[in-house]
Order: structure tokens, then sequence, then C-alpha cells
């Protein structure tokens, strides 16, 4: 109605300019509009014309608000008032607003939210895919803005771009018919998380990526060190793949032919990679999802349109749109972000190919166990691989997030990445070793090495063998030593999978499976139902229920917790469950309800004090009396924080039992942050720190006769096993997978051995030298 323009300055501020009020009554009457959006202007340049006459006959006011739309981002510091002014005269000046509170208010022209971001690893490629798929199902325009920046919502490379991260605060800002709606669809799906939630892809640009650097430690000849990006070890031989350049000319034929190639060439890669995602794993689909929303990008193709209708080829465009957005996702100084560049670089070969009429890519015959090295894998490159003849890959550069890595995990191929340049010269055929787990890849190696390495291939696959065909066995030491091999498990068919493998209960029960991604959280008959059918999968055999463990990395949308600058050291575990004691209470009498009663205990995270403990028993006694229950239940805690394990002899005088969660319990004691990538070589739970917190707590509880468990990442590692025995670890919860290798295992373990192993383990001075002794025992054993 041509009333009303917005005018979004260079630093992203929004200036909303609402000619007489009521005036959209008028249908445009009066107005006349000098501009469109979009158009560049400048001071002086005309936007709106209006007959005044007019306006002062039938607007309700001349009153004229100059809005600031965007308040989340900028704050108005200073205003010119009751004074009259000119053309080029000051009206305000505007701050960029940091950390900015909760603002939700919507009118005709805009609505906007503010929410805090709950997803593990921030706004990367699969979840801006997705927020881009929600966006374009409204009329509205939508957008997100964070630190100042803003990006069309309907983007994915865009809202990746804007680099948001666990904890960030964002607002989402739409305006249109159905704004309100757009705005709650896309709060709502970053709120939840999107499965992400943590707890739970032409010559390339020659500019060098952030990578992952390989831990550093004498060099060993004949050897390269890298970061694991997938766990496993194999044998084969060198086989380089590189990619060939793709040249493409600058000058287009014609606007008209430019735009038909470049949509024909759009659309034949589209097609391709939508017929890819109907088949393979979730990662695969999940990434072929990802790289099908950046074709539908509309800001990239927006900007190769652009210089099409600038006189040049659709080639030159889009290779020129897609290398801004890799320039810029590099500059960002976000190492999981800068990993996303290959997925860009792998669809701008793909549609180049497409326009240049050029065959797809067809995949390299290769030799049976062939290593691939490369300087960095495209996504395209590994799914095209044929996977039994792949033995596994190692790249010069890389990140263990990358989608490569994600792929080969899903493959089941051991991969380093981060290699360096060495990788790339190795002559095809040379035999290699890859060692992911250790982070090697040893390069033409003798005689003895490659039987080694046979034999521990040949052995890991008996091994596994023979510990599924007596999965079912009791678990015991060749001592004679009561063991108890239980699993930890998420759901009812976690349970079913782990009691088929044959674990002897359940050492921890996730309960966030019932409270996040939800908008309320689950009532007493809900939660009881659920904790019901796991305990019938277990078939009667043990249940710990972990009470509800959110905070930090795992956030819901109905729980407001503040903003916190270090959310790994706030409201996290019990401390959320007394701050809500109601949810506390509920939880507590829905596990009570579970029949038979005394097959589940209950455990507390995240305890740090006696005080906590003493909290969570009150609410435990309450919620008997209210159910009538007068029998003892087991209320024990976990080991995640170094104030716990210094602690344990007083914390084990008033639990019934102590398990211990290595993985917060690691980065906690390294001060290292185990979702961070770059330290991901070094944080290893056989750290001698970390296993000296683990022998304080296993002497603490035995001053009052209490067990100790392991249900943290370091009870599925089998190199870690006799070490934990030997400290007095006397209860395992493992991966439900690994269950039958830790059993099998344990019977072959002499108690005072393992105890003799332990003492000698806290005294060496890192985890690799802790590591180096496990495999010397074993051997041995």
């Amino acid at each position: 109605s041509g009333h009303a323009v917005t005018i979004r300055a260079g630093n992203g501020a929004e200036i909303l300019m609402h000619v007489g009020l009521e005036t959209v009554a008028l249908g445009g009457e009066g107005f006349s509009v000098h501009v469109a959006e979009g158009q560049a202007v400048k001071a002086g340049d005309p936007l709106i014309g209006f007959d005044l006459d007019l306006l002062a006959r039938r607007a309700k006011s001349l009153i004229t608000p100059v809005v600031i739309t965007n308040p989340e981002a900028f704050l108005i510091v200073r205003r010119a008032e009751g004074l009259e002014t000119g053309a080029g005269g000051f009206l305000m000046e505007l701050a960029p607003v940091v950390g900015a509170a909760v603002v939700e208010t919507a009118s005709e022209i805009e609505v906007f939210r503010e929410i805090v971001v709950p997803l593990a690893h921030g706004i990367h490629a699969r979840p801006a895919a997705r927020i881009a798929e929600t966006a374009r199902g409204f009329a509205a325009e939508i957008s997100i803005v964070a630190g100042g920046r803003r990006a069309s919502a309907r983007s994915p490379v865009g809202v990746m771009a804007l680099a948001v991260k666990l904890g960030d605060h964002v607002s989402i800002v739409a305006s249109g018919a159905d704004a309100a709606a757009a705005v709650d669809a896309v709060a709502a799906l970053i709120e939840g998380g999107m499965g992400e939630k943590a707890g739970e892809v032409a010559a390339k640009v020659e500019e060098a990526p952030i990578v992952v650097a390989a831990p550093s430690e004498p060099a060993e000849p004949g050897v390269l060190r890298g970061v694991m990006a997938a766990p496993g070890l194999a044998i084969g031989q060198a086989v380089r793949l590189a990619v060939e350049a793709i040249n493409v000319a600058e000058a287009g034929q014609g606007e008209p032919a430019e735009l038909a190639a470049l949509d024909g060439a759009l659309e034949a890669v589209r097609s391709r990679i939508a017929s890819a995602a109907e088949t393979g794993d979730p990662a695969r689909k999940a990434i072929l999802a990802a790289h099908l929303a950046f074709l539908e990008d509309p800001e990239l193709t927006a900007g190769a349109r652009k210089l099409i209708g600038e006189g040049k080829s659709a080639g030159f465009g889009w290779r020129r749109a897609v290398g801004g957005y890799v320039e810029a996702l590099r500059g960002l100084g976000d190492r999981r972000l800068a990993e996303r560049v290959d997925d860009l670089i792998d669809l701008e070969r793909q549609v180049l190919r497409a326009l240049l009429g050029l065959e797809e890519e067809t995949a390299r015959a290769l030799p049976a166990g062939a290593i691939l090295l490369a300087d960095e894998l495209l996504p395209s490159q590994l799914m095209g691989v044929d996977p039994t003849r792949v033995a596994g890959f190692a790249t010069a550069r890389g990140g263990p997030t990358s989608h490569v890595a994600i792929l080969a995990a899903a493959m089941g191929l051991p991969a380093l990445v981060a290699v360096g340049p060495g990788a790339l010269e190795i002559a095809d055929g040379t035999a290699l070793i890859l060692d992911a787990e250790g982070g090697r890849l040893r390069v033409a190696p003798g005689a003895d090495a490659l039987a080694a390495a046979q034999s521990a291939i040949a052995a890991r696959h008996e091994r596994r063998a023979a510990a599924k065909a007596a999965a079912h066995q009791d678990s015991a030491t060749a001592c004679g030593a009561r063991i108890e091999v239980f699993a930890n498990v998420g759901s009812e068919k976690d349970a079913k999978a782990a009691a088929a493998n044959g674990a002897e209960g359940c050492g921890l029960l996730r309960t966030e499976f019932l409270f996040l991604d939800r908008d309320t959280p689950p009532d007493e008959d809900e939660q009881a139902k659920e904790y019901q059918a796991v305990a019938t999968a277990l078939d009667g055999k043990p249940l710990i229920v972990r009470t509800l463990d959110v905070g930090g990395d795992k956030a819901a949308p109905y729980l407001p917790i503040p903003a916190e600058e270090n959310p790994a050291l706030g409201l996290r575990g019990v401390r959320v469950s007394l701050w809500r004691p109601h949810l506390l209470k509920t939880q507590l009498r829905a596990i009570l309800r579970v029949q038979p009663l005394g097959q589940c205990k209950i455990m507390v995270p995240m305890v740090g004090s006696l005080s906590e403990l003493r909290a969570v028993r009150a609410v435990l006694e309450e919620a008997k009396r209210e159910l009538g229950i007068t029998d003892r239940i087991e209320l024990g805690v976990m080991i995640e924080t170094p104030a716990a394990a210094v602690t344990a002899d007083l914390i084990a005088a008033e639990a019934d039992f102590l398990s211990i969660g290595t993985n917060d319990l690691t980065q906690y004691v390294l001060a290292m942050d185990r979702g961070n990538p770059e330290l991901a070589a070094r944080i290893d739970a056989l750290h001698p720190a970390v296993l000296r917190m683990i022998d304080q707590t296993c002497k603490g509880a035995a001053k009052h006769g209490r067990w100790v468990g392991v249900c943290g990442g370091l009870a599925s590692d089998l190199a870690a096993v006799p070490v934990l025995l030997g400290l007095g670890v006397t209860e395992l919860s493992a991966t439900a997978a690994i269950v039958p290798e830790v059993k099998a295992l344990v019977r072959t373990l002499d108690l005072a051995a393992c105890k003799t192993l332990a003492a000698q383990a806290l005294d060496q001075t890192s985890p690799e030298a802790v590591r180096d002794l496990t495999k010397s025992f074993q051997a041995g054993a």
C-alpha cells in the first residue's frame, strides 16, 4: 500500500518509516513509491512520495513513527527530541546489542523471537538445511539474526555462515501474513534440537582450510600421525585420489541461454542426489538432504544469476557464488563450519560437470583392500566407491567431524584425517597399515609389522565371534571374582538389544529420551509406562535409572535455563532437578511404580556434594510415603566431577553405590571440552590424572563397603578393563554391542595381576604410556 518503507543499513540495523497512523487503510491512495524492494539507496534518494493534504483529511494522524525493527540487535543510545529538523539532520544513534533479553512482539509489520540454540554443534549444514526446508513452507520472509548479522532462513549456506554455536542467542524475524506461525515453526524446530542436542559435506579454492592438528609426539620412522575420524585397523595398499581441475569460460553466451543452462544443471544434479538419498543409512541420507538444500539455496543461486545478468557464463557465476561462501565459512574461525567447505566444493564440481556436459565422475576401479589417500575427500567421492574394495582412508587435511568422517563411521571404514602432506607423497601400491584408534599410518611396513597387524585383525574377528557365542555366560574373573557387566540404554529397544548381547542388567538408563524434543515434560503415567517397558525387556535384571540429566549441551524448551557463559559449569544434572523439584518428584514417583519393586535403582547425575544427595533423598522419601512404599530403594550417585571424586568417602557414607561417568570426569579433570575436535586426540580417559580420580573414588567407597561401577565410555574400552578392575571397580556398564567382548575379557583376567597393573598405571606420565602398559599386559596374559 506504499505507506511505509524499511531501510537496512550497512551494519544490519533496520529502520522502518511509517507515514501517518492507520494509513494502511488507504490502500495506497495518496502515495507513490520511488524504490523497489532490495534496491541499494544512498542519502538524498527519494523513497516514498505522498499527498500531504489528502493524508491530513483521511489519515488518523500525520505522526510518522521511525522504528528500529530489530531491537534484539540494536539499541537507540541517543536521539533528538522536541525540535525541528531538515534533510540530513540528526535523528538517532544506534549501537549493537550483545546478549539482549528475550523479546517477543507482533505487529502488522514484523514478528520476532529470541531463543537459545540447544544444538550440540551449533547450526551447521544439516540443521541449516532443516531450517530452510521449514521456512519454505511459509509465505512470510523469515530471517535468522545472530551477532548483529542476518541471513534468510531459506538460505542454508547463509544461516550456516552466521556461525551459530551451542548456547548462542539468536532471533527469528518474520514479516508477512503468516509471520507469527513461521516464527513459531522455526523456533520450535531449533529448540527441539533436530536430534542433535548434545548429550545425543572446477578447481578448489586454493586457500587451505582449518584442520585439526595431529597430536605431537616424537616422530617414528615410517609412521605418519593423524587424528581418528572413524575407528578400526586395516591392512591394504595405497591408492591416491585427486580431483581434476574444471575450467570454465568467464564470458557468457547471452543471459537467456546461460540461465537456462544453470537451471538445467541444477535440476540434473538435484535429481541425481534425490535418487541417491532414497537408499542407504541415516547418516548418508542426512548428508544428501543437506546437499539438496544447498542446491535450493535462493541466495546461492541468486548470486550466480546476478553474475549471469552481468554477462558472465553460468559456470563462472556458479563458481564465483560458491567461492564467496567458501571463503566466508573458512574465515569464521569455526572449525566445524570450515569442515563443511568440502560439501560446497563437492556441489560446485557436480554442477560444473553438468553444465559442461561431462559425464558423472565414475568411481575409479580399485584393487581389493585399497586404502585411499587424498588431500581431502569429497562426500560424493566416498559415497561413489565400492565399499567392498576399500579398507580405509587417510587424508592430509580435514577434521574428525566432517561429513566424510561421519560417512566413514557409518560405512565401517577406519579413517584418519590431518595426517599432513606426507600422505600425498606415498606412491600408489605401497603397503600400508592403518591404525585409526592409534592415530598411525604405517608406510611400507616390514614383514614383522605386517604379520603382527594381520594377527591382530584375525584375533579381533575370532575374539568377537567367540565372545558372541559365550555372551550369556556369567561374568567372573579367572580367579572367581564376580564382575557385573551391564549395558547403557536409552529406550526399550536398546534394552532388548542389551539383553540379546548378554548384558546382566542396565547400568545407566538415560531418561532424557522422554524429556527432550517436546514442549512439555512427560507426566508420571507416561514415564512409569516407559520405565516399566525397559524393566520388562530386561526380564527382571537390575535397572539403574539416572534421573533427568539436562542442561549444558542438553536443553529442554520447557526449562528456561538462564543464559550461561559456560553451560558445562552451570545448571546441569542434579542442579536442574533441585532447581525444579516438582519434575524430580514426578520422575521419582514414576520410577517407584515399576514392578517388581526393587528392580530399579536410582542414580543421581553430576553430584558435587553430599548436600545434593541428601536433598534428592528427602524428595525420594517423600515420594515413597505418598505411594505407601516402605522398602529400601537404592540411591546412588554418578561421580563426574573432581569434587565428587575427592570426597567420595564422604558421599559413600550415605550413597548406596557410586558409578563413575568417565566422559564428563575426563573433561573436567583435564580441563578439555570433549566436544572440541581440536582436542579430540588428547582427551583420553586413561590419563593418569583421571585414573587417580577413579582410584580415590574406589578407596572412598571401600571405606563404607559400597560398590563402584563405571558407566562412561571407559567401560567400553577393552584396554581399560583390567586397569579398572585393578582399581576396585566391580561393575562395568558398556555399549550393548561390546558387552560380549567385555565379558569374555573379564573371564581371562586375574584380579591380583590387575591390581599390579593398576598400581603401575597410576605412576605413568601420559595416557599413551598407560595404553602401552595395558597392551603389554594383555599380550602376556
